[in-house]
């Protein structure tokens, strides 16, 4: 059987909604009005680059749902952007803000260019411009926008400057994922590997294991892989192994995780740790552990891996890094996997937060936003396992479950106008 990787993702993310559908009993209708985003934006952004010329990149803006509360998704920047690519990211965020309950629906954006050949100058220009375009698109009740694959809070500093200077005051609540100074929330660069933390620690719990002493390997070593990682260190798990793009350390004793962070930054990689042995990416997901997290690339787990997993539980801080093929073999096999539309929610849960303190021009502490965040992953998290029992099924399909019901029922709560 071909790999997830082949798959067209616009066409995975409707045959999963399908699936859900026959599962929880949708009615066709709805499931009709689901498969197809509310609003898809396709924009020109002519741009004047450094040397006086002008190139002209293509943007997208994709709301896939609009029915619990205004759309919410990043923008990328990447040369190998595509619209369906950014109709199922859109669906995909559907589903993860519905399985966290917070009242938003799913958005995604993207345009067409290499950031790593522009000048600051060049993206910024870019990104002004592309702003502009939608501007009667998003806003605080439309659309908010966040960082996402090669954007960060600088980029998001630029949109809250150009759409504030369009509307003639200062919208914070525009985007999440901005720098503290203008609006930005204490703990959001966090979020994700922190929420990730927080499930696997639960999991655990589920498995009937002890989080102190227990076993985790990390594939994938920036933001999110090293939060967890050294949020699940100071829980009391050990660290056994973890990897970046350039290879792997592993240590049966296990090592602290704020030193492998600071190896990571004074040298530019994990390798080279001292007390550890060099492992591959490749190995690492064979490491005998009690947690593994993908917190690096999609379709990382697949059906040529899977059945040398090592892992007791996954928990998935990476966006798909799990085949559809390789799940069913992780089934087979006993692992516990807990989907990334869940562990890795905690970062549109910190950027709702975000969203709520910028409306309200009140800000709250660090100690706040993580205490919030915990009680919602750890509620989220038990209203999967609850129906997972209720359904006999694995995480991913409960997750689904509880996400496409609640938003089928606001679906139908609402109805279609006129």
């Amino acid at each position: 059987m071909a790999e997830s990787v082949s798959y067209n993702p616009r066409e995975v993310a409707v045959q999963q909604l399908v699936e859900t559908a026959k599962r929880i009993e949708v009615s066709e209708s709805i499931v009709e009005k689901l498969k197809h985003p509310k609003r898809i934006l396709e924009v020109s952004i002519p741009t004047r680059m450094d040397d006086g010329s002008f190139r002209v990149f293509t943007g997208y803006r994709v709301q896939h749902n609009m029915e619990r509360g205004p759309a919410k998704g990043g923008i990328r920047y990447h040369p190998q952007v595509t619209m369906d690519e950014v109709v199922a990211l859109a669906m995909w965020m559907t589903w993860k803000c519905a399985v966290v309950n917070i009242p938003y629906g799913g958005a995604k954006g993207g345009v067409v260019c290499n950031p790593k050949e522009m000048s600051l100058g060049e993206l910024e220009r870019m990104t002004r411009r592309f702003t502009s375009e939608l501007i009667g698109f998003i806003g605080p009740e439309i659309d908010i926008p966040a960082p996402d694959v090669y954007t960060n809070p600088q980029v998001m500093a630029w949109i809250v400057d150009t759409y504030s200077m369009n509307k003639g005051y200062l919208v914070p609540a525009v985007v999440t994922g901005k720098p503290v100074e203008l609006g930005g929330s204490l703990g959001r660069n966090e979020a994700t590997g922190r929420g990730c933390a927080f499930v696997a620690r639960e999991a655990l719990k589920t498995q009937g294991m002890d989080i102190n002493g227990a076993t985790v390997a990390v594939q994938g070593f920036g933001n999110a892989g090293s939060v967890a990682a050294r949020v699940l260190n100071e829980m009391g798990a050990k660290i056994i192994a973890v990897s970046d793009s350039r290879g792997g350390i592993y240590c049966e004793a296990g090592f602290d995780a704020v030193a492998a962070i600071k190896h990571k930054a004074d040298t530019g990689a994990v390798s080279g740790f001292e007390g550890s042995d060099e492992i591959s990416n490749e190995e690492l997901l064979g490491v005998e552990c009690d947690v593994l997290i993908p917190a690096a690339l999609e379709n990382t787990i697949t059906a040529d891996n899977a059945a040398a997993v090592g892992a007791k539980i996954i928990a998935e801080a990476a966006n798909g890094p799990t085949t559809p093929e390789a799940q069913a073999i992780l089934d087979d096999k006993g692992v516990f996997v807990v989907p990334d539309i869940l562990a890795n929610a905690g970062g549109v849960t910190v950027s709702y937060f975000e969203w709520v303190q910028g409306s309200q021009m009140l800000f709250w502490t660090e100690e706040e936003v993580n205490s919030r965040l915990e009680g919602i992953m750890v509620r989220s998290y038990n209203e999967v396992v609850a129906e997972a029992e209720r359904d006999s099924c694995n995480m991913r399909d409960a997750a689904f479950n509880v996400a496409v019901g609640r938003v089928a029922k606001a679906v139908e709560l609402r109805g279609i106008y006129p």
